[in-house]
This record gives C-alpha cells, structure tokens and sequence, in this order.
C-alpha cells in the first residue's frame, strides 16, 4: 500500500452531470474565484458554473461495496493500468472516497417488538374473550422484516446518491453466504452431519438435564423444579438456540427476570464464566447476510451499472497482501480482483471516512407511550418550526454569552422558536433567528473518523 492522501470532493458539472472528483485544495480555488458554487454539504459537493459534461474529460470510477449485518462499507475507486517498463501492464487502485454506513436493523427491531406488544396488551384488555386471529396472510415474493429490509434499502439509497455525485462505470460488491449450521458446530461438517443438528434423536429438556445434572446453573439446586431459562432474554435479543439456554430453580428465574447473565452474575465471575463456556456467538449477523445478499444485489443492478460479485475470501487476501487493517471501509477498498504477482496495488488510502449513520425521520406514532404501554402525552402534529426541523443541518451565530461564537450542528426544533443545537461542546438552545440552514435532515447523521482507525460500527463478515 503506496500511502493515505485527501479524500476527494464531488464535483457537477454546469448541466448537473458528475464529473471526476478532484481535491479539496482544487475545490477551494474553484470556489474563491467564483466559478462554482455550493450544492450539497455533507458529502461535500460543488458544481461548476463554467463548464459541461461535453467539455470535460471524464475517465470513470468504481464504486465497491462491502455488506455488512450492522455496518456497510462503500468506496469509490480509480483503476488505471499502468506500464511495468519491460512490456507488461499492472494495475493501480486509488480510493477517492470512503463511505461507512451504520445501520439501525437492530433499534427498528425492538421498536417492532414494543409496538407488538402493546398491540397485544390492547386486545387481550378490550377483547379479552376474543379468539386468537388466524395466521394466513400471504406475503409477496421476496419480502423480508423490516429490520432486514432496511439493510438493503439505505444501501441502495448511499450507492444511489455516490452514483449521482461521481461518475460510477462499474460496481464491485462482496457476496457471501455464512455456513450457519456449520459455525453453530464450531467445526466443519460433512455429509450426514448438515442433517443432524444438536438436538438429534433428544428432547430439548432432557438435553439441559443431562448437560446441568439436574441442577440449577446458577445455584447448583437440585429436587427442585427447574425451569428453561434464557442467557439473553428474548427481549434484548436473545435466540431460542440451545446454547443460549439453561435450567434455573423458581427463585433464580424469578431474580434473573429480563437482566442479561453478566449484569446478573456480575459478583459471581467463576459461575458466569462456566455458563458462559457453553454459550456460542450468536449467529443473528450471519442469518441476516444470507437473508439479504441476494436482495441487495438485484437492488444494486438497478443502478444501470455493471454489477460484479466477488467472494469475501478475494478481499480478505487483497487486504492481507496489502497489509491494511480491518473495517468496513478498507474491507470495500480491497473488494475485487488485484493480480499481486503481476504487481496489481492499491497505491492510496482516503485520510478520513465519512461515518454515514441511518437515524430515521421520527416516529409516525400519535401519542408517547409509558413504559407499559399506556399514552403519556399527545405528540404535535407540527414537524416544522419557524422553517426548521429536527435533524436539519444549522449553522448558528451567537454574538455574546456563554455560547458565544459560530457553531455548526443538527438542530432540534421547539414549537417555542427557542431550538436545541448539538455542536461537539455540548447541546446549548439558540433563538430560530441565529440559525442559518445548511442542509435539510434526510434521514441520516453526518461524522468523519480517521481512515485506518477503529471502526465505530462492529464489523460482522
């Protein structure tokens, strides 16, 4: 790996078409002498006011996707040929742009989870003799939860906008299925063995009796009624899986209630460490990149480019022959085919990445909600105060107190006129009248984290 440069900025040209993406240093001097102008301010993007597609010269990028369950890496790339200087050619691969996608699968899911519970409270308490609905919804071909759904559409939408923003000829992306069965075993299998799982020819029951000894795991009680208990509560997350599953005696049940087993076994580290011998990875990660793989390929051809995909064993030994870390960003940089022996490279390395974090644009419920269900209070059915709303990009100008300066940040609106900034010292409330808008909320937060550092998001494939 040759070295990290700056990233590039996008730039338009005078009809609205994307060119080559040049550097900051180019984008200022354009911008001071007035021949182009602000379009976009997270990712940065200029458009030209003297120049047409039919006047420039534009070569193509590549734009290279990683998937992840929790985290999607996205790069754009420049791949020229190059002359060995005894006949033969190499190629050279330099990312211009880094893109980490952060994912919210996991909040849409438990907020899914809430709502059915209330709606369940509700019927049970309004119709508490009413039969149970009968299961026979069709669904369509191909649908997917929610959850998983939003992985692949945020997906599409980021590689959508790179695509209006820089001139994408070709796309790369990793395609990879998890041997679930496989990884559940903790070794590989063969033959008969995909068809035998854990609980082959036994009762779940008798299987935790014979692997506890008829004992409580977490008092060693015996002669007592035992109970199946959840490692992590269904809850929080937790699988029916049989390693996520114990016996417990009544009293510890009833004291472990939802807590996970660390928080409850906090002052008891040699019994949490046993139980936790017997506990594997979870393997909700790997179903949800199976489930959605294909999806997101079928969605990416929509594009109207080229769509390449490559197995995660090739990015993994192009960022080992690279000798580059592992994130999600990296991991879409090295997305493809690179011939080392013939002195293929990846030459340079973007200096920053932009962290791309999905928050959604608010709730659609009427009312706010206890923690049992019941409405606490009514929500307005205003979004817009005084031209701003929640998550729009600001920029504000306090001339004096405690506060004073230019900050910049996402804005939380207030039917009072009196609005909360996030800036990175703090939240401080700033009148609607010292706001300036930069940019409109589009569903998403804006950060940047250096390249090469500690992703934000935990990497998963």
């Amino acid at each position: 790996m040759g070295g990290v440069g700056a990233g590039r900025v996008f730039v338009l040209s005078k009809d609205g078409h994307p060119l080559m993406p040049c550097h900051p240093a180019r984008a200022r001097e354009l911008l001071r002498k007035g021949r182009a102008l602000v379009v976009r301010h997270t990712p940065f993007v200029i458009r030209l006011k003297d120049r047409t597609l039919a006047e420039s010269e534009v070569d193509g990028v590549h734009l290279r996707v990683d998937p992840g369950s929790r985290g999607t890496g996205l790069a754009l790339t420049d791949d020229k040929q190059q002359n060995d200087g005894q006949g033969g050619l190499f190629t050279v691969r330099r990312g211009l742009v880094s893109v980490e996608l952060q994912h919210r699968g996991d909040q849409i899911r438990l907020c899914m989870r809430q709502r059915a519970g209330y709606r369940r409270r509700r019927r049970s308490a309004n119709h508490r003799y009413r039969a149970p609905r009968p299961d026979n919804r069709s669904r369509p071909a191909g649908w997917l939860p929610p959850s998983l759904r939003h992985r692949v559409d945020t997906t599409y939408a980021v590689a959508s906008r790179l695509c209006r923003y820089a001139p994408v000829t070709e796309v790369h992306v990793e395609s990879t299925a998890f041997d679930v069965h496989a990884m559940s075993a903790d070794r590989p299998l063969a033959d008969l063995e995909y068809q035998q799982g854990t609980l082959a020819g036994i009762e779940a029951r008798a299987y935790l009796r014979f692997r506890w000894n008829n004992a409580c795991a977490y008092c060693d009680a015996t002669d007592v009624p035992l109970n199946i208990e959840h490692l992590t509560p269904r809850g929080r997350g937790g699988s029916n899986r049989i390693s996520n599953l114990v016996l417990a005696c009544v009293p510890c049940n009833r004291a472990k209630s939802s807590l996970p087993v660390e928080i409850f076994l906090a002052d008891r580290p040699e019994r949490l460490a046993k139980i936790l011998r017997q506990a594997r990875t979870p393997l909700n990660d790997a179903a949800a990149m199976n489930a959605t793989r294909w999806q997101l390929l079928q969605w990416l051809r929509k594009l109207g480019r080229p769509v390449n995909p490559w197995s995660s064993a090739r990015t993994h030994w192009n960022r080992h022959a690279t000798g580059l870390g592992k994130t999600h960003t990296v991991d879409a940089l090295c997305v493809g085919n690179l011939d080392h022996e013939s002195g293929d490279a990846i030459v340079r390395l973007p200096d920053r990445a932009l962290v791309v974090k999905a928050t959604g644009r608010g709730s659609y419920a009427r009312t706010t909600p206890d923690r049992f269900g019941f409405p606490r209070l009514r929500r307005a059915r205003v979004k817009r105060h005084f031209g701003f709303t929640t998550g729009d990009l600001v920029r504000a100008v306090v001339p004096a107190g405690k506060w004073a300066g230019v900050w910049t940040g996402r804005v939380s609106v207030r039917a009072t006129g009196r609005h909360s900034l996030t800036t990175p010292a703090g939240r401080i409330d700033v009148s609607h009248r010292k706001l300036r808008l930069l940019q409109r909320a589009d569903g998403y937060g804006y950060a940047f984290r250096a390249e090469g550092g500690p992703s934000t998001s935990r990497k998963t494939g």
